[in-house]
C-alpha cells in the first residue's frame, strides 16, 4: 500500500510545486519584467521629448554664439576666411592689447586655424613668419584628437589664451614689450 502512494504523492508534489512556481512567476517575476518595459519605454518617450525640446535651444544657442563671436572678430575685406580682432594680455595690472588675425583654412573643422599677431613678429621663437603663433606643440594634437567637437572659441581659449599666458610676461621680462602708457 505502500508503495501505490508513493506515485500519486510524488505527482501531487510535483503538481503542487509546479503550481506554485507558476504562481510565483504571474505573481512576483512577469510584474517586474513589465514594469522594466515600462521604465523603457517611458525613457525612451522622455529622451525623445527632451530631444525635441532642446534641439532648437541648440540651434538658437548656436546661432546666437556664431552672431557674438562675428561682433567681436571683424570679417576681413580680403576674404571671408580671414578674421580680425584684438586680444589682450593683463600684466602686473597694465592691459596689453595685440592686433590679432587668423584665417580659417578649407579643411575646417579637421584643421586648426592659425593665429597671428603682426606686431609681434620676430620678437619671439614660439613664432613663425607673419606673425603666425606656434601652437603645433600642445593644441594643434589636442584639436585633432577633438575633432569637430572643437571650434573658434577652443581656439582662443586654448590656444591663443595659454600662449600669450607664457610669452608676453617673457616678452615684458627681456624689454621687447612696453605698455603703451610708459
Amino acid at each position: 500500500m505502500r508503495d501505490a502512494e508513493t506515485p500519486s504523492s510524488s505527482l501531487s508534489d510535483v503538481f503542487s510545486q509546479y503550481f506554485q512556481t507558476v504562481s510565483e512567476y504571474l505573481g512576483k517575476q512577469l510584474p517586474e519584467k513589465v514594469k522594466a518595459e515600462e521604465i523603457k519605454t517611458q525613457a525612451k518617450a522622455y529622451l525623445e521629448q527632451a530631444n525635441e525640446q532642446f534641439s532648437p535651444i541648440a540651434k538658437r544657442l548656436h546661432t546666437e554664439f556664431m552672431d557674438l563671436l562675428t561682433q567681436l572678430v571683424e570679417t576681413g575685406k580680403k576674404a571671408v576666411q580671414q578674421w580680425f580682432g584684438k586680444c589682450w594680455y593683463i600684466h602686473d595690472l597694465l592691459k596689453y592689447e595685440f592686433a590679432l588675425e587668423f584665417d580659417i583654412p578649407v579643411t575646417y573643422p579637421s584643421t586648426a586655424p592659425e593665429i597671428a599677431i603682426p606686431e609681434l613678429d620676430g620678437k619671439t621663437a614660439k613664432m613663425y613668419r607673419g606673425g603666425k603663433i606656434c601652437l603645433t606643440d600642445h593644441f594643434k594634437p589636442l584639436w585633432a584628437r577633438n575633432v569637430p567637437k572643437f571650434g573658434l572659441a577652443h581656439l582662443m581659449a586654448l590656444g591663443l589664451g595659454p600662449w600669450l599666458a607664457v610669452e608676453i610676461p617673457d616678452l615684458i621680462a627681456k624689454g621687447l614689450i612696453e605698455h603703451k602708457e610708459k
